[in-house]
């Protein structure tokens, strides 16, 4: 449990988030993030530190540069836990709420 609240925690945050879409595209180096989401390299190197730390991303050196790419792995693992977690039936639909009154219901 405690684990699944780790990764909400993690991912609350929405730089993390436009930092994950953007590394499906493609493997991004911290300057190439950073002009894509508008923010400092300094900021862009704090995600990724956590979004590492989580094993969420790994990274590459190639000669001068590292390029971060999605650790494909741990994501489907994250993805397979929320939908454990999202029970309700709501995937591909409405969900329709039942309202529960207790006594009996007021009339007009």
């Amino acid at each position: 449990m405690k684990e699944s609240a780790e990764l909400f925690k993690l991912l609350s945050v929405d730089k993390r988030i436009e930092i994950i879409e953007l590394l499906k595209k493609d493997a991004m180096s911290v300057n190439a993030l950073a002009k894509a989401l508008g923010i400092t390299q300094s900021a862009v190197s704090q995600h990724l530190r956590v979004l590492k730390a989580a094993g969420l991303v790994k990274y590459e050196r190639q000669g001068y540069w590292i390029y971060y790419s999605l650790n494909r792995d741990t994501l489907e693992k994250c993805r397979q836990r929320l939908n454990r977690i999202c029970t309700c039936g709501c995937l591909g639909g409405q969900v329709r709420m039942k309202r529960i009154y207790k006594g009996t219901p007021k009339t007009k």
